[in-house]
This record gives C-alpha cells, sequence and structure tokens, in this order.
C-alpha cells in the first residue's frame, strides 16, 4: 500500500499553521513574521550594515534592502554613514523599534505557548528537535553566539 504523504508533510504543514497563528498575533502590531525576525535579530546584533543582515539571513542584498526599507519608512530602524568607512551604511533600531520588538516577543512567546498547549509533555523535546533539525541542516540564528566547545574539546 503506498503511504498517503511524505514523512515531511506533517512537518510541513504544521510549520504553516504555526506562521498562520504568528501572523494572526502580529497583525496588531502592522508587522509581518520576516520583518520581526529581521527586528529581533538587530535586538541582539546592535547596530549592522545591510549586506551584514543580508549574509545573517541568507538572503540577497536587494532583497534585504526591500525589508529594511519598509522598516526604516515605519521609522523602526535608521540608517547612517559609519564612521569607520564612509561608503558603509549601518542600520540601528530606533526607540520606536525597541518598543515594537517588545510586542514582537510576547508575540513569540505566545505561540510558543499554543505549541505546548498542543503537544503537552511532548512540547520541550519537540522544540529540542526543532533546533537539531535547524542545526543539522546548516541553520543559524542571526547574530547569535556559536556555542563555546566543551574544555575537554
Amino acid at each position: 500500500m503506498k503511504k498517503p504523504q511524505n514523512d515531511f508533510h506533517g512537518l510541513l504543514h504544521s510549520a504553516d499553521l504555526v506562521e498562520a497563528e504568528l501572523r494572526r498575533r502580529l497583525a496588531p502590531l502592522s508587522i509581518l513574521p520576516r520583518q520581526a525576525r529581521i527586528l529581533e535579530a538587530m535586538g541582539r546584533i546592535g547596530p549592522a550594515s545591510q549586506s551584514d543582515l543580508a549574509s545573517a539571513f541568507r538572503v540577497s542584498s536587494a532583497s534585504m534592502s526591500t525589508m529594511t526599507d519598509r522598516l526604516l519608512a515605519n521609522g523602526y530602524i535608521t540608517r547612517r554613514v559609519d564612521p569607520t568607512s564612509r561608503r558603509r551604511h549601518v542600520l540601528e533600531l530606533t526607540e520606536k523599534g525597541q518598543v515594537l520588538l517588545t510586542g514582537i516577543i510576547e508575540a513569540w512567546e505566545a505561540v510558543d505557548e499554543t505549541i505546548r498547549q498542543a503537544l503537552g509533555p511532548n512540547a520541550e523535546p519537540f522544540f529540542e528537535m526543532a533546533r537539531q533539525l535547524r542545526d543539522s541542516l546548516g541553520g543559524t540564528i542571526p547574530g547569535a553566539q556559536p556555542a563555546e566547545p566543551d574544555a575537554e574539546g
């Protein structure tokens, strides 16, 4: 008998449903998930060039430019000339962006709680396996410091 779907289909469908829940929770903030990820990364990284952000997110400079232009237009970030290189610009969160970031984190925590409620005691192992899958596929958290190797090596 043929399987009705590939094994990853449940994960893919679940990811779509989780993103829909995230969009619903971010809607009152008038921000989209990708823009929220950029602001969250900037909160962790601090001032960064557009090309550094593009590299961290593994997207083209043009794609990052489109996303950051919207954030600039809404006053969530500023762009200034890098004092160390006049040909380079640095993006930085504004106070308005910092306030929005608080709301973004609250929305993310609410989605985490939705998943915890759905999975019960399986939630924490699920989150750990999701991180393991991300890491094994070469995914990274933009701006996160790599884990320190154990002293033994």
